[in-house]
C-alpha cells in the first residue's frame, strides 16, 4: 500500500466521508502481489472531493464528473477517485448510458465484473467482501458477480477480460461464468478493437496462456477466426506430438515472454491446415508437409494485426518473423551474415529465440537435437557483432561515393554493385577493404 493512497484515504475519511481502496489493486494486495493500479472509491461527491484535494494543496483533474471520477495528482502520480455509483443501462454494450450516485459501498461493488475485483480495503476495516471473492481467491476461481449473462451483456469486453485474467492468474473458470462467457461470446464483436488487442497481449503474456489458448479458441475466434481451421488438426509428421492449434498454444508458453515474439507465435502457423499436402509410405502411413505456409501465415497475420489496430512496427516485426521461421538458419558464418543483412541484428536475435520455442512445442527428440544448435548459433551472432564483422552496406569499406568518383555514373548500378561487393565479402571472396573493394569495380565500370 503506497503511502499517497493512504493519505487520500485519510483525507476523505477524516473529512466525515467513507473512502476505500478497491478493484484490482485489492485483488494483488490479498495475493502479496504488487499492485499496477490504486482506485479508490468513496462517498463523497466529485464536487466534495475536488474541493477537499485543492484546499489540501493538490491537483485536480474533472476526469469524468459525470461519471464520478475525480484524478488527484499526489506526488507526480495520478490516482482515480470515484464516486460510489450504479450503473444505468447499456445499450452499446460497452458503457453505461447514465450513472447514478449512491451512499452504500455494497450497490458500488455489485455493479463490478468479477468477485475478485468487487472487493474494498479500508485503513480501519481491512478488506470489505460483500460477494465471496476472498474465498474465490483462495479457491482460485473467477466467478461474475451475480448474474453472469447479465454482467457479459453489461460490458462484452468483461469476457475477454475473464479469459485474460484466467492467463495471468491461473485460476479456474465458475462453470456458470464459463458457460455465460460461451453463449455471449459474439458480442465481443462490439468491441472497438484496440480493447482487445490491449487484452489479447496481456493474456498472451501471461503464465497460465498454454491452458487459456487450448480452452477458448471459440473465444479469441470472434476477433481471429483464423485459428479455428488450426484446432485438431493433426500434422501426421513425426515432428509434431501435437494438432496445429496444440503446437501453437504450447509454442506461445515456451518462448521468451516477448509481446512481439509471443504474438508471432500465436499466428506461426496459421495457414498449416490451408497448406497441407500428404504423402503415403510404403507401410500405407501418412506423412503431412506443410510447403509455403510461412509466407502464407505471414500474410494472414499481416491482415489480423492490421484488424486489431497494432502499430506498424509490431506487425512488421511480427510478420518478418513469421515469414523467415522455415528458412534454413544454421551456425554457418556466412549464412548468420547473409539473414543479418537480410532481418538486422535484433530480429535475428528474435528469431532464434522463435525456433527455440517452436522446438519445445514439437516432438521431444527435436528440442534435444535443436536447442544446442540455436545456443551454437546465438554464440556465432554475438561474435560476428562483437568483431564488428561486415554483414551490412554500412559495414562495407567503401560506399556510393566511392564508386561515383571511379566514374560510374549515379543511379541504379551504384547499388547493384555495393550488393554485389557486401555479397564478395560475405561469401569470403573479397576481404574488406578500400583498395581490393575499388580493385573489383573497375573492371566491371569498363563493361
Amino acid at each position: 500500500m503506497t503511502k499517497e493512497v493512504l493519505e487520500i484515504l485519510n483525507i476523505l475519511n477524516t473529512a466525515g466521508h467513507e473512502a476505500y481502496l478497491v478493484g484490482g489493486s485489492v485483488r494483488d494486495f490479498c495475493l502479496g502481489l504488487a499492485a499496477q493500479d490504486h482506485d479508490i472509491t468513496t462517498s463523497a461527491l466529485p464536487e466534495e472531493t475536488m474541493g477537499l484535494f485543492q484546499n489540501a494543496g493538490y491537483g485536480v483533474i474533472p476526469t469524468g464528473l459525470k461519471h464520478g471520477t475525480v484524478t488527484v495528482r499526489m506526488h507526480h502520480q495520478s490516482y482515480e477517485v470515484t464516486t460510489f455509483r450504479k450503473d444505468g443501462t447499456y445499450s452499446d454494450g460497452r458503457h453505461p448510458d447514465d450513472v447514478s450516485f449512491v451512499s452504500n459501498l455494497r450497490e458500488d461493488l455489485a455493479r463490478r465484473d468479477f468477485t475478485v475485483n468487487a472487493m474494498a480495503w479500508h485503513p480501519d476495516q481491512g478488506v470489505v467482501d460483500y460477494f465471496g471473492g476472498q474465498q474465490d481467491l483462495k479457491a482460485g476461481v473467477l466467478r461474475c458477480v451475480g448474474d453472469p449473462g447479465k454482467r457479459f451483456q453489461e460490458d462484452g469486453l468483461r469476457i475477454f477480460r475473464l479469459i485474460r485474467f484466467a492467463a495471468q492468474l491461473g485460476f479456474a473458470v465458475d462453470p456458470k461464468t464459463e458457460q455465460a462467457a460461451r453463449a455471449n461470446a459474439t458480442l465481443l464483436r462490439r468491441i472497438a478493437p484496440e480493447r482487445i488487442q490491449v487484452e489479447l497481449m496481456k493474456l498472451l503474456q501471461g503464465d497460465h496462456v498454454e491452458t487459456v489458448l487450448l480452452q477458448y479458441p471459440d473465444i479469441l475466434a470472434i476477433w481471429i477466426p483464423e485459428i479455428l481451421p488450426c484446432v485438431g488438426f493433426h500434422q501426421n509428421n513425426r515432428y509434431h506430438v501435437y494438432d496445429v492449434w496444440g503446437h501453437t498454444c504450447k509454442a506461445v508458453a515456451s518462448c521468451k515472454n516477448i509481446p512481439e515474439l509471443r504474438l508471432a507465435m500465436l499466428l506461426h502457423d496459421i495457414e498449416k491446415p490451408a497448406c497441407y499436402t500428404q504423402d503415403i509410405l510404403p507401410d500405407g502411413s501418412v506423412k503431412g508437409h506443410f510447403y509455403g505456409h510461412a509466407t502464407q501465415s505471414a500474410k494472414t497475420a499481416n491482415t489480423i494485426l492490421h484488424r486489431l489496430r497494432l502499430d506498424n512496427e509490431t506487425i512488421h516485426t511480427v510478420t518478418t518473423l513469421i515469414g523467415v521461421h522455415c528458412d534454413p538458419l544454421t551456425p554457418n558464418p556466412k549464412q548468420i551474415k547473409r539473414f543479418l543483412r537480410k532481418i538486422g541484428a535484433p530480429m535475428v536475435k528474435l528469431l532464434i529465440e522463435h525456433h527455440r520455442g517452436d522446438n519445445l512445442a514439437q516432438a521431444p527428440f527435436v528440442a534435444l537435437e535443436r536447442l544446442p544448435v540455436w545456443d551454437e548459433v546465438e554464440a556465432m551472432v554475438d561474435q560476428i557483432i562483437a568483431e564488428e564483422q561486415c554483414f551490412s552496406l554500412k559495414d562495407l569499406a567503401v560506399n556510393g561515393s566511392d564508386l561515383v568518383a571511379l566514374g560510374i555514373e549515379k543511379g541504379p548500378r551504384i547499388g547493384v554493385l555495393l550488393d554485389q561487393l557486401l555479397d564478395d565479402v560475405i561469401s569470403g571472396k573479397l576481404p574488406n577493404e578500400r583498395e581490393a573493394l575499388l580493385s573489383a569495380v573497375i573492371p566491371a565500370s569498363q563493361k
